[in-house]
């Protein structure tokens, strides 16, 4: 646009010796950008000029070298600068390498659209990835480009916004019964007895099952100190450090008759010092999980324990959340006693006791119907 005296208020044009016109402004970062082509006539450099300046006013410019970042390298220091967990660390390295990079990585991040997202989670569950691989993969890329976004400034908008993408298809697991709870934990080898036990009455993940010292747990005030676990990598690496989140540091209660299996087990495994590990092997290193489950023959024992196929060590931790919410903890609590910042996790659990208690409501009705008609 010109001012009164004809010279524009918004940047320059030019005529070349060849005689095509080019284009000039300063952006709001400070520095002259020349347009990338010249025109052919006046009017249409001084058109591409508005087109320039509406973008700075809409807040939508972007400086013109932004676009030749690639996805794949900007991915890579992604994840390279986040603090992550170690096992995260590892998914994520995982999930770029082979669900990823392959489909986005020689990609500019401008070029990324939503077309191209979809298409890419298309070819995915195309060549046999599952849904949850699918929903992982699309929250890493869309967390990827949401700091893209927010943070560099380097894309105006994420193309990842198609609902559903990141939902995962959760089935229902398996809770154990307080009663087999007690006939899995009969079928362990003495030394794992309390584990089993603990878990089930306590909803501890195995990570931080496994990492407990003694200094960690009180038996005289009946209460377990959650202040770290042991991290299992695909290398077989095991990285000692803090619960998933500020939320997993906590204190959580012990049931009495937990106390006295804790203090049995102690008695009959002591441990060396208030620094040496409550649960442990044979040999006194720490439990890795596939050696345990061989060890104990854990199929066979969720067998005959009456407990479905399938039926994993983590799903005791089921038992020890659904115990707490029949008992009628708030969701604070429960937040609190499982280590989740969110309430999400809690809320199930709610939900499954509440719609427990309306099924007993309602065989309470049908018995009181039998007797009203007699």
């Amino acid at each position: 646009m010109a001012n009164k005296t004809g010279h524009r208020r918004f940047g320059s044009v030019r005529r070349r010796r060849s005689g095509r016109w080019q284009a000039r402004y300063q952006g709001p970062d400070g520095l002259t950008r020349t347009a990338p082509r010249t025109f052919d006539s006046k009017r249409s450099a001084e058109q591409w000029l508005t087109l320039m300046e509406g973008r700075i006013l809409r807040g939508e410019w972007q400086p013109p070298e932004q676009s030749k970042i690639m996805f794949g390298g900007y991915a890579t220091h992604w994840v390279a600068d986040r603090r992550l967990e170690p096992r995260s660390r590892e998914l994520y390295a995982m999930l770029l390498r082979l669900h990823i990079m392959p489909w986005l990585g020689d990609l500019a991040l401008d070029r990324i659209t939503p077309p191209m997202v979809r298409s890419w989670r298309t070819d995915l569950l195309r060549q046999g990835r599952s849904e949850s691989t699918a929903a992982k993969s699309y929250r890493l890329l869309r967390a990827i480009l949401n700091t893209a976004v927010k943070d560099d400034r380097l894309l105006r908008e994420n193309p990842c916004r198609m609902r559903g993408f990141d939902k995962e298809p959760t089935s229902e697991r398996p809770t154990a019964s307080v009663d087999q709870v007690w006939r899995l934990a009969a079928l362990m080898p003495p030394r794992f007895r309390a584990l089993v036990i603990f878990a089930a009455f306590t909803g501890l993940r195995w990570g931080e099952l496994v990492a407990l010292r003694a200094r960690d747990v009180d038996l005289d005030t009946g209460v377990v100190h959650v202040v770290r676990k042991f991290a299992e990598l695909q290398n077989g690496e095991r990285v000692p450090g803090s619960p998933k989140s500020d939320a997993g540091l906590r204190t959580v209660a012990l049931p009495s008759v937990l106390v006295v299996v804790v203090r049995e087990h102690l008695a009959e495994f002591p441990p060396s010092d208030p620094e040496d590990l409550i649960f442990k092997g044979p040999m006194g290193a720490a439990l890795r999980r596939n050696n345990f489950h061989r060890s104990v023959r854990w199929a066979e024992c969720v067998a005959e324990a009456g407990l479905p196929e399938g039926f994993r060590f983590h799903d005791l931790r089921h038992t020890g959340n659904t115990l707490a919410a029949s008992s009628g903890a708030s969701t604070r609590e429960l937040m609190h006693r499982m280590g989740h910042a969110s309430m999400r996790a809690a809320l199930i659990y709610q939900h499954a006791t509440s719609k427990r208690d309306r099924e007993i409501a309602a065989a309470i009705d049908e018995r009181i119907g039998r007797g009203s008609d007699s």
